[in-house]
């Protein structure tokens, strides 16, 4: 997901997005503790994806 993609999201869409990337980030690495995932990047992804939401929460806060 694109820093731009983000800033277009109105406030809502954004805390929904933020939650179901966390919540999808805790069922990946559960996962990834049982069995090795075959794609193991995506946890990287989905972390960087949740860094940069709440990035641009903070920045237009104020």
């Amino acid at each position: 997901m694109k820093s731009e993609e983000i800033r277009k999201m109105s406030a809502e869409v954004l805390s929904k997005t933020l939650k179901d990337l966390r919540e999808e980030l805790g069922n990946i690495s559960f996962q990834h503790h049982i069995r090795p995932l075959e794609d193991t990047s995506r946890l990287k992804k989905i972390r960087k994806d949740i860094a940069r939401i709440a990035t641009i929460e903070r920045q237009s806060e104020n």
